[in-house]
């Protein structure tokens, strides 16, 4: 755009998480997760959201169902500090037949950078710190498989140790890293940056086809655990589950401490997870 600045766009969904929403029967957070899952990766290049729109289909009119979806996006997007200038709900009862409610949700982000601003893994080199950062929960990747492994053996109702109500934890929100993660781009020297989602550490081969060396994760969450326990091999987990870290910041050794102190003090638990 005129001036030099670049403008980013992306757009995702909430994925299968609605399932367990309309299982639920609770709707206020999987906004926030429809906004994180935008935010998160526009970040990624370095871009500041600017503009945010909803999509919402669902099998039938539901307005306090809808109240409730727009709670939590309204909920996220002042977490992510970015506006929800519009959105769409389109209900459609032949194309979602459902005898209840069904819905999907997804959304649009609109962001800002300069040129020089742009990270897209180049600077990536040997030695590099891979800084991982503290993920909610599941976030809203490898539902189809959590279904799949344990609603044939739990309910959402069950409550199980360490895990606590089996439906609550499956919805706990994405985590929104906008701010820590642009205050980091602003103050710090900072190679590359992955948002842990479909794929998950595959991603990091997406900045850079280089070595990444993953020797300290930190402690396997209680629900991911759980999923392991009841069958899935742990190559599996890796390659599907954010196994509790839902972003990556990899940057010159020398630039760790600061990073971790700007993440502490936004109340973001961080570890180095790995080198270069």
């Amino acid at each position: 755009i005129p001036g030099g600045n670049l403008l980013a766009t992306h757009t995702d969904g909430v994925g299968t998480k609605v399932l367990i929403a309309n299982m639920m029967k609770k709707y206020d957070t999987v906004g926030i997760d429809c906004v994180a899952m935008n935010v998160n990766d526009i970040i990624c290049i370095g871009a500041t959201p600017i503009s945010f729109v909803d999509y919402i289909a669902a099998s039938k009119n539901d307005n306090r169902i809808f109240r409730k979806i727009i709670e939590g996006l309204v909920k996220g997007a002042k977490k992510a500090n970015v506006p929800i200038v519009g959105g769409e709900t389109a209900v459609m009862p032949d194309l979602m037949a459902a005898k209840g409610f069904s819905f999907d949700l997804a959304g649009m982000v609109v962001g800002l950078l300069s040129k020089k601003d742009l990270i897209l893994g180049k600077s990536i080199q040997k030695g590099d710190s891979i800084i991982g950062i503290q993920s909610s929960g599941l976030h809203s990747n490898g539902y189809s498989l959590a279904r799949k492994v344990l609603l044939s053996k739990y309910s959402v109702r069950d409550k199980i140790k360490g895990v606590g109500n089996l439906g609550n934890a499956l919805l706990a929100p994405t985590e929104i890293y906008v701010k820590p993660v642009l205050q980091i781009i602003k103050s710090c020297t900072v190679h590359g940056l992955a948002h842990i989602t479909g794929g998950s550490f595959t991603k990091l081969l997406r900045l850079k086809k280089i070595g990444y060396k993953l020797d300290n994760m930190p402690k396997i969450p209680p629900l991911m655990q759980l999923i392991q326990d009841n069958g899935v091999k742990p190559e599996e987990m890796y390659k599907t589950f954010n196994m509790g870290v839902g972003f990556c910041v990899i940057a010159p050794k020398k630039q760790t401490d600061k990073i971790q102190s700007i993440l502490k003090s936004h109340k973001v638990k961080s570890q180095e997870i790995g080198t270069i």
